[in-house]
């Protein structure tokens, strides 16, 4: 898979060549340096972009041959993304914020109460569904976040530094919460970092150098 930009009249090649495939259930970081492709190849794994050349296939569907509904539903149904600046909703509570994604899909109400109250409950936040996010610690708002992202059952949850702006002990807790999706409920997740943390607790980590899988090292 390749991916070009133009900036002006300079081509810039972001991905040459990347060839990569994740599996049901991963726990897996992408690293590399800054310009490396790790943003690219995420923005094209959550749809949110797609391939100059070559194929990305998201649950057997190739990206290039869906239209732009096609993608935004894709988006909705099958890919969690938590982002480090949280991006939650600061005049919607807890619950409201992490029930939002599956109110667009249309969820029963009293089953979209019961799934979210138990995902609120699993990341550490019982008690705590009615506050907004200007009443939670940055550490409580990115669980706020990885509860939204999961609450649709994505076949894959992309986490963007997820840890880059808590502190360490709160980075080792959500640490600890996404691991333990993991393991319980299955979710996939994919890590864009530069975080040794993170690193340490991938079971599976991609180096990418120049657009390119410079090695693929999986741990049990």
């Amino acid at each position: 898979m390749h991916k070009t930009y133009r900036q002006g009249q300079v081509e810039v090649h972001a991905l040459r060549g990347l060839d990569l495939k994740v599996h049901p259930g991963e726990f897996m970081a992408l690293i590399g340096p800054s310009g490396s492709g790790k943003t690219t190849a995420l923005n094209i794994i959550g749809a949110l972009d797609k391939p100059s050349k070559g194929r990305a296939l998201i649950g057997g569907r190739d990206l290039a041959t869906m239209s732009s509904g096609e993608l935004s539903t894709l988006r909705r149904d099958k890919i969690g993304f938590v982002f480090q600046a949280y991006n939650l909703v600061p005049v919607l509570t807890a619950y409201e914020n992490a029930e939002m994604v599956v109110r667009l899909q249309g969820v029963p109400a009293d089953e979209r109460k019961q799934r979210v109250m138990q995902l609120l409950a699993d990341v550490g936040l019982k008690g705590m569904e009615h506050r907004r996010p200007a009443e939670l610690s940055g550490g409580q708002q990115q669980r706020v976040a990885i509860a939204r992202a999961i609450a649709s059952n994505p076949v894959v949850t992309l986490a963007d530094e997820p840890t880059a702006n808590v502190d360490s002990k709160t980075a080792e807790m959500l640490l600890t919460v996404m691991e333990t999706l993991n393991k319980e409920r299955g979710v996939t997740f994919i890590f864009s970092t530069h975080d040794p943390r993170v690193m340490a607790r991938a079971r599976r980590i991609v180096t990418l150098v120049d657009g390119q899988v410079e090695s693929d090292e999986r741990r049990e």
